[in-house]
């Protein structure tokens, strides 16, 4: 779809910046609160002037800081694309200045520049950011769970035995408690995801793979936007820094392959855990593992290839809408 106007929205926390520019390269600039009423205002204002059927609203995205935008786009219907800075910045040129007004009007042009990349925000993203929100604040408490756990395990015998006991049952509260709190976040995140049957049956799809678990699902859905924002396995592997590229330039310089420095750890880590779960489950991970090891292959690269090739499996069984089958043979090579 092919947009007459397109409004750059620069976000912070308190206030919006929008430059609205025109089919006839008008531009106009604005700066409300970023709060729901200033921001329905605000189009009902400009749907007096300009049809907002054939808008692109571009934001660049702030993460919970755009909730407020995104609540009212989702409400009116109105097509919302929310970017990452760093892709904006990247294709944006050089720059020698900034502020929030000209920031706005970059976002704009960056949006109809690319409008045919446009990402338009939906329910299952309404719902993808709270699971995201949810996630975010379950790895607050496991660390902080974790960090509990070891000041029990470390302080044993290291201290009086009736002050150890009294700081240990402090702790065990405290980890208890976190416990608890983990488990209602999984339980509401849960909730979200069954309210989504795209989501649901993704999720199904996932978990079917071998190695791959709740955590490492929920993740990969969040991460590529329901699957709508990586067209394959590929450029997904590269987002998790599962794929590595080799760095030449002429003749002199050359360097080993190694992952961008741009690659989501996160994802690696998850996903390395599911390639080591994989290869101790019986089936075709664990036999292309020992296979080629067998022939002199290095654990390490054995490993990473076993990563790859559980994220093209999800692809390849997400884009076929189906289950993986464990009497479904392929071949890896």
């Amino acid at each position: 779809m092919s947009f007459e106007i397109v409004i750059g929205i620069d976000v912070s926390k308190l206030t919006l910046d929008i430059a609205v520019v025109t089919q006839d390269a008008e531009i106009e600039n604005f700066k409300i609160e970023n709060k729901p009423v200033s921001i329905k205002k605000f189009f009902e204002k400009l749907s007096k002037n300009l049809s907002l059927e054939n808008v692109l609203i571009c934001a660049e995205h702030t993460g919970h800081y755009c909730y407020p935008l995104r609540k009212v786009c989702l409400e009116k219907g109105y097509s919302l694309w929310l970017e990452g800075g760093a892709e904006i910045k990247l294709r944006s040129g050089v720059t020698r200045y900034k502020n929030d007004k000209v920031d706005a009007l970059r976002i704009a042009d960056y949006a109809k520049r690319h409008q045919d990349k446009a990402n338009i925000q939906k329910d299952e993203d309404y719902i993808l950011e709270s699971v995201k929100s949810l996630s975010s604040e379950r790895e607050v408490f496991i660390k902080e769970r974790a960090k509990y756990k070891m000041h029990v395990k470390d302080l044993k015998g290291f201290m009086d035995d009736n002050l150890y006991k009294a700081r240990s049952k402090r702790l065990k509260k405290q980890i208890d408690s976190l416990t608890k709190l983990i488990k209602e976040i999984d339980s509401q995140i849960k909730s979200l995801l069954e309210s989504s049957e795209k989501l649901t049956n993704q999720k199904d799809i996932l978990t079917s793979v071998d190695g791959v678990g709740e955590q490492v699902a929920i993740q990969t859905i969040i991460a590529t936007s329901a699957f709508s924002k990586f067209k394959s396995g590929r450029k997904f592997a590269c987002h998790a820094g599962v794929a590595p590229f080799a760095f030449e330039s002429g003749t002199s310089q050359r360097s080993r392959r190694k992952v961008s420095y741009r690659a989501n750890m996160d994802l690696k880590k998850l996903f390395h855990m599911a390639a080591l779960s994989a290869i101790k489950m019986k089936g075709e991970f664990r036999d292309y593992f020992e296979r080629k090891v067998a022939e002199g292959k290095n654990k390490m690269t054995v490993i990473n290839a076993v990563r790859a090739k559980i994220i093209n499996r999800i692809f390849a069984l997400i884009r076929d809408n189906r289950r993986h089958e464990k009497n479904y043979i392929m071949n890896l090579v």
